[in-house]
Formats: C-alpha cells, structure tokens, sequence
C-alpha cells in the first residue's frame, strides 16, 4: 500500500515544484546576469557584451587606492564572525542548560528579560554602546565589536537553546549521575551530543549574521584596519572619485560565495532551529 502511494504524493508535488522554479527563475537569471557584468566588458548603452576581461576582479590581486586590502578585509570579517559565533555558542549552550535543568531563581522571570532584551534593535543601542566603547577604549577594534555582536546576539541563543535542552530526556541525566559522573560531566558528554542539531544549526545562524553585520563594524569599527567586507562593500558606493559599478558588484559576489557555501553544506542544520528550539 505506501508502496502506491509514493508515486501519488509525488506527482501532487510536482505543481509546488514547477510554480517555485517559474519565481526563481528571474532570480537566477539576475544573478548570472550580475556574474557575466563582473568579466565582460560592455559599451554605454549596449544590449550585449563587447569581451572578456577580469579587471573588475583587479582588488584580488591590487590594493585600490584609499581602500583596505581585501584579503585583510576578508581576515577580519571571517575573526568577526567565527568569534561571535564562539562566544554565543559558548554562553547559550551552558546558560540554556542551566535555564532548563536548575531551579534557578527568578526563572521565568529571567527568561521574560531575555526576550525582552532581544526585543530591542541593535540601532536603538547604537549611541549608548558607541559611548561605553569609546570609555573602556575598545571603540575601532575588531574585540569591541565582537563583544557588542554577540551580546546582541545571546538572548535568542540562550532561548533557543534552553528550548532544545527542554526535549532531552531526564532518565540520560539522571543514569550518568548514579554511575558517579559529576554534573559536568553528565553536561558535557552525555547531554550535549543530544544537542549537537541544536549547536550545528545556532552556530551557522549566528556565523552567517556575523558576516552579514553592517551597522555595527560601520559605527564601531569604521578603520581600514578593522572593516570587514560589508563596510568595505558599502564604501564604494560612497567614493564618487573613483566609482566602478562592474567592480562593486564583483565585490559583491565575492562578499557572497563563503555564504553560499556554508548554506549549501549545513543548512539542514539551520532548519533544526524551527524545529527544535521553541519549547518555553
């Protein structure tokens, strides 16, 4: 019988199928589009393409004048967003365990405050944060900002977590401790491995968030020597000397191949945070 019903089902789908590749399709007509604007060479008011040509790439090989190194750019925004995701990673999955399995006082309303505190944008902060790193002397620093970041982050990473600690059965915990296994231990080796889709999947989320930052590297760490590739990025729409559209936009490109590739390899991981994450 399930053996006649797979084709069934099968053929029910193939209407999704065919209606979200019609509406994809513009889209990756507009991202080959873009590709071929980044190595061709094309005449003012042109349909088609003159040539060939990998100048727009030049800032892979040559320092554009007035502009960072792109390699060192690349550095500090990958630091950026690999020590943000550590930090939260980190803190999440030992406060979420505490949140879930400890009675801790003033519980629920600990958990109220963390909602809250994601509740707020980060731009509504800007100005306090901005002031508190100029005091302590972390303003145009990569630790700066990556302290900001992930604070910004830890409420929904702390959440969600707590919610994933939530469906691990007591009876795993509570058979580590009779054989004499401290809590830690109990914690680190026995409950965290139930976690692992949890910790795979807030760990790219937070990776690809700390690599599509903006506001917060513009404001805080505005130096060539500590921008990262969205700052970078934005600064050639504001330098009317030297403007270069094709180049902008293999920028761009650039800027998003690393996303891709992560998304490509992990995002079944990613789709565990609607799965799993959500129990109060």
């Amino acid at each position: 019988m399930a053996e006649r019903s797979q084709p069934s089902a099968n053929y029910r789908s193939w209407p999704v199928m065919t209606a979200l590749t019609v509406v994809s399709l513009p889209l990756l007509l507009m991202y080959l589009y873009l590709f071929l604007d980044t190595v061709t060479v094309k005449q003012a008011n042109a349909l088609l393409p003159s040539g060939l040509t990998l100048n727009h790439w030049r800032f892979l090989w040559q320092t554009t004048e007035g502009k960072a190194n792109i390699w060192q750019v690349t550095l500090n925004t990958l630091l950026f967003a690999a020590c943000t995701t550590s930090v939260v990673l980190i803190v999440s999955s030992m406060a979420g365990y505490v949140l879930s399995r400890l009675n801790v006082p003033a519980r629920g309303f600990f958990l109220a405050g963390v909602m809250v505190l994601h509740a707020f944008p980060s731009v509504t902060l800007i100005i306090a944060i901005f002031i508190v790193l100029q005091m302590i002397g972390l303003y145009n620093s990569l630790i700066g900002v990556i302290l900001v970041k992930a604070a910004i982050d830890l409420p929904l990473g702390i959440w969600l977590m707590k919610g994933f600690y939530d469906t691990v059965p007591w009876e795993i915990e509570m058979a580590g401790v009779v054989d004499g296994a401290s809590r830690f231990r109990v914690w680190r080796s026995l409950v965290l491995p139930q976690v692992k889709p949890g910790i795979m999947a807030l760990g790219l989320f937070s990776f690809l968030s700390g690599w599509g930052e903006f506001i917060l590297p513009q404001v805080l760490a505005p130096g060539n020597q500590v921008q990262v590739l969205s700052v970078y990025l934005a600064g050639f729409l504001a330098d009317d000397n030297n403007y270069d559209f094709n180049m902008f936009k293999a920028v761009g490109l650039f800027y998003l191949i690393p996303v891709l590739i992560a998304y490509a390899l992990f995002n079944k991981y990613l789709m565990n945070i609607y799965g799993g994450g959500s129990k109060g």
